[in-house]
């Protein structure tokens, strides 16, 4: 079996939503042709779904030190460093309000890197409000309404912002 099989065998394996076979059947696709970004860039999507954002990070990197000037490569590198900042600055907001800023500032890192990720702006929002900042809150909601206008949470939490800094300019 050569390289291309064994990725064909990785997309049944997916299909039949068996992820963990697919990560084997890519690996060893892999092994037979380790220069070969395609394949490091499609185990690093699997990874992700499998939520191993560590090791897609890994092959995501080889994809591009292969074959750097492949935006589909560089694009989903960073959407997966979003993902890492992502979580990081949840571990912030999780742990006191002391740690906000870090999180706000975590969660701009990840904006610039997916400006496309609703969850980051629906973080950002939450650790502003956290802050105390509402106008800024209700700018990264606002954000997250454009990315996805029917999203419930942040419908809520937009009339709830909205609500809260009115409040606070008459005190």
């Amino acid at each position: 079996m050569d390289g291309k099989e064994l990725v064909k065998k990785a997309y049944e394996a997916i299909l039949s939503n068996d992820f963990e076979q697919a990560i084997v059947w890519f690996e060893q696709a892999i092994a037979m042709e380790p220069d070969n970004a395609a394949f490091h860039y499609r185990l690093s999507i699997t990874y992700a779904r499998s939520n191993k954002l560590s090791k897609a990070i890994e092959h995501a990197t080889q994809a591009i030190q292969l074959e750097p000037e492949e935006e589909h490569f560089r694009y989903h590198l960073q959407h997966l460093r979003a993902k890492e900042i992502i979580q990081q600055a949840e571990k912030y907001i999780n742990e006191s309000e002391g740690q906000v800023w870090m999180a706000i500032s975590l969660l701009k890192q990840a904006v610039a890197l997916d400006s496309l990720s609703s969850e980051a702006f629906l973080l950002l929002g939450i650790a502003y409000s956290i802050a105390k900042e509402y106008s800024l809150a209700i700018q990264a909601i606002r954000e997250l309404l454009k990315l996805d206008p029917q999203h419930e949470i942040g419908i809520q939490l937009f009339e709830e912002y909205r609500m809260r800094l009115k409040q606070y300019m008459q005190s």
